[in-house]
């Protein structure tokens, strides 16, 4: 019995270390998502500090986009309006704030549902990459108004 204890945490500890360097060395990402991290995300990278990527799901009844986040990148703060966004992370560590509230620290496994007009931000944490599945929810004339980056200042107070 203690032998396959100790032979299913070896098997586990091998594990971990052949994605960790699949993930990171070989590719320049720990983000082993599902849905795999999609292309550099050039037309939106304006509204962007860092790099981001973009991989579309479906746009047939709403948006789902699959977005990678290297470490430290952040979208800028932006509103959605008429209909609201959820995300679903999906890998690695990061955060959502919505304006005027204390920033909430993501992980693997958990959801954010945005209400429509609420304006927000959301990236990686310092040290991490971040995966997240974003879903539209659709509504008549819905759009997003991106406004003004979150600082460097604002970031690096994060914890």
């Amino acid at each position: 019995m203690k032998s396959r204890v100790i032979v299913g945490i070896v098997v586990g500890v091998i594990c971990l270390l052949v994605g960790f360097i699949g993930g990171k060395i070989m590719s320049g990402t720990c983000s082993n998502s599902t849905f795999g991290k999609g292309e550099l995300n050039v037309n939106y990278a304006k509204y962007f500090k860092g790099n981001s990527y973009l991989k579309p799901l479906t746009t047939e009844q709403m948006g789902v986009f699959n977005v990678t986040f290297e470490p430290k990148c952040r979208n800028n703060w932006h509103i959605h309006h008429g209909g609201g966004q959820i995300l679903l992370v999906t890998d690695g560590s990061g955060y959502y704030q919505e304006w005027g509230k204390e920033a909430r620290k993501l992980k693997k496994g958990d959801v954010v549902n945005i209400p429509p007009e609420t304006k927000h931000w959301h990236g990686a944490s310092k040290d991490s990459w971040f995966t997240h599945v974003a879903i539209e929810v659709p509504s008549t004339n819905g759009s997003t108004e991106w406004l003004e980056e979150v600082s460097d200042e604002e970031y690096d107070k994060l914890k």
